[in-house]
């Protein structure tokens, strides 16, 4: 019995489509095991690929998806805005470069990666608006085929609405056993924002819980899998990373069971675990790695 598929998508309240299972290459570093890992997972099935700014490796994602002789228009592309870019002007130039590096002339999917928040700047919700009219213009110009955000709590996508043209398709946010956000995942999903899970596993801290051990033995899978097909069952789409081939196949084989109710309510009780530390009423991304102000 097969319950669901790697083909699998979510219909975007834009009407663009994008697959529930994404390949990640966050701390994937710019070069061969880039490349590779993004060639090896579109090889093996996958058909959404992650990438940031941010990450510093978008040649090396773009290079991969050639190398891989999957055709770009099967191909659904993430990258993210970076906090350094914030502003009409800047984002413009920002989608720009990420176009020249990653080598393509779309990209399906473009986020903030943080937002700007009370605790950088009292015109964070100016600067939030002047960045978002920039991926508005961009999306308009055909060079993106759908806008979302990312690590944004619902007083900011609400303060965003209230200037925005365009409604954000996508909230991708830290989701996993230990730190589902439920309030925030619900809030979503009564808005038709679809959510993305980053550090599915929880950075790898939640693999050796004993309880969601117990459910991979119950199901004869990788603790690895579990987590992942507890994202896809809370309807959550998770993004998954690993440069190995193995683990590359491994992740994607989440298709051939199905968590019970038991196994859903031990995972979605389970107390805090592998969170990551980075909140954004803390603006982690500002006080960690600089921010930026504009709002021309």
């Amino acid at each position: 019995m097969s319950f669901g598929s790697i083909n699998d998508c979510v219909t975007l309240n834009n009407g663009v489509k994008m697959p529930v299972l994404a390949y990640g290459t966050w701390q994937a570093p710019s070069g061969e095991l880039t490349r590779e890992g993004v060639k090896t997972a579109l090889e093996r099935g996958y058909r959404s690929i992650d990438t940031a700014a941010a990450y510093g490796n978008e040649e090396s994602v773009g290079e991969g998806i050639r190398l891989s002789g999957v055709v770009r228009g099967d191909i659904f592309l993430t990258t993210k805005h970076w906090i350094t870019e914030r502003g009409y002007t800047k984002t413009v130039a920002a989608v720009e470069k990420s176009l020249e590096l990653l080598g393509t002339d779309y990209i399906d999917l473009y986020l903030v990666h943080w937002p700007c928040v009370a605790v950088s700047s009292p015109r964070w919700a100016e600067i939030n608006a002047s960045t978002w009219r920039g991926f508005e213009r961009m999306l308009a110009d055909g060079k993106l085929r759908a806008i979302g955000v990312s690590n944004f709590l619902p007083e900011q996508i609400t303060e965003l609405e209230k200037t925005a043209s365009v409604m954000p398709a996508v909230d991708q946010i830290e989701f996993h056993p230990g730190y589902h956000q439920p309030e925030l995942v619900k809030w979503c999903k009564q808005r038709g924002i679809a959510v993305e899970a980053w550090s599915a596993l929880g950075s790898g801290a939640v693999l050796g819980d004993p309880v969601v051990g117990a459910v991979a033995e119950k199901h004869g899978v990788t603790p690895a899998q579990v987590c992942l097909r507890f994202a896809v069952q809370y309807g959550v789409c998770p993004i998954t990373k690993s440069v190995h081939a193995d683990r590359i196949s491994s992740n994607a084989d989440i298709y051939g069971f199905e968590l019970d109710e038991s196994d859903m309510l031990a995972l979605a009780t389970l107390y805090p675990l592998g969170y990551s530390g980075y909140h954004p009423a803390q603006a982690p991304a500002d006080t960690l790695f600089g921010g930026n102000y504009d709002t021309d």
